[in-house]
């Protein structure tokens, strides 16, 4: 009976020798993982830091960009502005240096595709006439209708309406071609 409770003792003995050891083991690789598990954290913190820092910093860029862009585009405008306002002046400083009136605006519309004086809409076939009337520029700087019986004598003439008429609306004017119905009577109640 000695002997077995020593054999009982010593086993038992072995196994909580074997227990405490597999104890210290489990403690070393608990610590092991608590050292990495801290190491992750502080990795976790330091990118954590590095990104929110990355993102400010990120953000004053497209702040700083975002406000040399508006400050770029004022510029181009004030300097498209300016552009305009010289070019401006330039012209009405050659107009006034060349002696050049500013251009009066016709009073026919200049719709190619209808006719000036019915707003007939041109076919494929319809003919089209440009209106040839034409006034002599008189020194008083009027204008008066010069005809001499058969045709527009040649002179210093200048064209008075500029529209595209159609057949029924153009009277034929011999050499000088067609003019419109409108300019034919008015250019015939200026005539001498």
């Amino acid at each position: 009976l000695l002997q077995r409770l020593a054999n009982l003792a010593a086993t038992a003995w072995k196994e909580a020798q074997e227990s405490q050891q597999q104890f210290q083991a489990q403690q070393q690789e608990v610590a092991r993982l608590q050292e990495q598990l801290s190491r992750a954290r502080q990795d976790g913190e330091r990118w954590a830091s590095a990104l929110q820092r990355a993102q400010k910093e990120n953000l004053e860029r497209e702040a700083t960009r975002g406000a040399e862009q508006a400050r770029q585009q004022q510029l181009i405008r004030d300097m498209k502005g300016r552009l305009l306002e010289l070019l401006r002046e330039k012209d009405a400083l050659w107009q006034k240096t060349e002696g050049i009136d500013t251009p009066t605006v016709s009073p026919v519309p200049r719709d190619a595709g209808l006719c000036a004086c019915c707003r007939k809409d041109f076919r494929l076939l319809s003919r089209r006439y440009s209106c040839r009337w034409a006034q002599e520029r008189v020194r008083d700087g009027g204008l008066t209708g010069h005809w001499d019986g058969t045709a527009l004598t040649v002179c210093s003439f200048d064209r008075l309406c500029q529209g595209k008429v159609c057949q029924t609306c153009s009277v034929d004017m011999g050499k000088q071609g067609r003019c419109c119905l409108l300019c034919y009577q008015h250019g015939h109640s200026q005539a001498p």
